[in-house]
């Protein structure tokens, strides 16, 4: 059982600030963290590949700091990693990223075919979603989003079946092997880091691969190969802090319905 978990490294969005001049993030003053969503997807992967047997390989796309996230994802648990670095690949939006991690992807294949694809449901610096749809699209693969559960893995017939949320409740989907699926928080819990695992990820060097080590169309990637155009970036407008109502409960309440009849727009015709 070969399954393979795409991760991004972003920026700590509780340390995030916005460049009033450019009105973009301000990345470099934030640390980096490994996607929330991406790191249930990775102990998701880990309980399968203890329960079943097999391997759990790691995709990551950025600079070659980006390596770091895929050392977390060892210590997690996870047996090897690949770096998709390249400048080539800089400003590449969800659609070219799709590209470029699926040429990875599909590299990875060719040596050991694989059998499960794992994402987390978004990026937390971009909120789009669509990153692993778009994976799923270019490998030909079906797709199972906002996966809150998996049930069950039948390896004999090759097939998996999930709860997938939904606004309402949940759907229970089953999908032939292999597929890619995204997953929510709630999927699992995650666990702590065995001191083994933690020794190996200090000694670990990923795997990077750049634009030459793939046959890849240099026009859908970087920024030829993404339409997508963010033309300004800014903060939501602070709300006030609501109004304190002061006295005994007589006195609050007859000061709430003031307030109250204060807001009604009375019309006369």
């Amino acid at each position: 059982m070969h399954t393979l978990v795409c991760v991004k490294q972003v920026p700590d969005t509780t340390e995030i600030k916005m460049n009033p001049k450019t009105n973009t993030l301000d990345r470099s003053s934030a640390s980096t963290i490994i996607n929330p969503y991406d790191a249930h997807a990775v102990e998701e992967a880990v309980k399968i590949r203890n329960k079943f047997g097999g391997k759990v390989s790691i995709i990551s796309m950025g600079p070659l700091q980006a390596e770091e996230v895929i050392k977390k994802c060892i210590e997690m648990g996870a047996d090897e990693g690949y770096l998709l670095s390249d400048r080539a690949f800089a400003g590449s939006d969800t659609l070219a990223t799709s590209y470029i991690l699926s040429m990875g992807i599909k590299k990875i294949s060719k040596k050991d075919p694989i059998d499960l694809v794992f994402c987390g449901k978004q990026a937390i610096d971009g909120d789009t979603a669509q990153v692993g749809p778009g994976i799923a699209s270019r490998l030909g693969i079906p797709q199972l989003t906002y996966v809150e559960k998996i049930e069950s893995l039948n390896l004999k017939n090759n097939t998996v079946v999930i709860h997938r949320k939904i606004d309402n409740g949940y759907e229970i989907v089953e999908s032939k092997l292999p597929c890619l699926i995204t997953v929510e928080k709630d999927i699992n819990d995650l666990s702590f880091s065995s001191l083994s695992n933690m020794i190996k990820a200090a000694r670990y060097k990923s795997t990077v691969w750049g634009i030459n080590d793939f046959e890849a169309d240099i026009g859908q990637l970087g920024l030829k190969g993404s339409p997508t155009s963010v033309r300004r970036i800014f903060p939501p407008t602070q709300r006030s802090g609501g109004e304190l109502l002061k006295g005994n409960i007589d006195e609050v309440v007859k000061q709430l319905t003031d307030s109250l009849k204060g807001g009604i727009v009375r019309w006369q015709l």
